[in-house]
């Protein structure tokens, strides 16, 4: 991938990231949505509280993305493009946003979120890239870029 290819993915992705992250809940709770592209994909997600939201694409092959939310009003958004990436977040709390965006091949994501008002945003582009982010508190807000 050039990096102008990479730098456009970028700013596409954070900003998917943080304007879904932040939309409004409709009044009705917590729901999963998910959309996957090619095959032997794996999504595993669990939430537990008041309006949640989890978003997960995949397009490729063997990507997967595990995510565990609880409290209220959490947000994750996953986006994986190519070959067995991984992306694992847990969050607890609430009001915490976390995004993960991942092009290429074998790199891996793990997301770690307790308390309220945390964001955290990883972007990676090429292959066997690992990023980890845990945060704790109140109004921590952290950004990982890769390639």
């Amino acid at each position: 991938m050039t990096f102008s290819t990479f730098l456009t993915r970028t700013t596409a992705s954070v900003a998917l990231i943080f304007t879904l992250g932040t939309a409004p809940v409709a009044a009705g709770g917590s729901y999963i949505y998910f959309e996957q592209t090619g095959g032997g994909h794996a999504i595993g997600a669990y939430q537990n509280g008041n309006r949640n939201r989890t978003t997960v694409y995949q397009d490729g092959r063997r990507n997967s993305a595990t995510i565990r939310q609880n409290g209220g009003y959490n947000r994750t958004v996953i986006g994986q493009e190519g070959r067995r990436n991984t992306a694992d977040v847990d969050q607890s709390g609430h009001d915490n946003i976390s995004g993960i965006a991942q092009f290429g091949r074998n790199n891996r994501a793990t997301l770690d979120q307790h308390g309220s008002g945390n964001a955290v945003a990883v972007i990676q582009g090429g292959n066997g890239n690992s990023a980890n982010a845990r945060q704790v508190g109140h109004g921590n807000v952290a950004v990982i870029i890769q390639d």
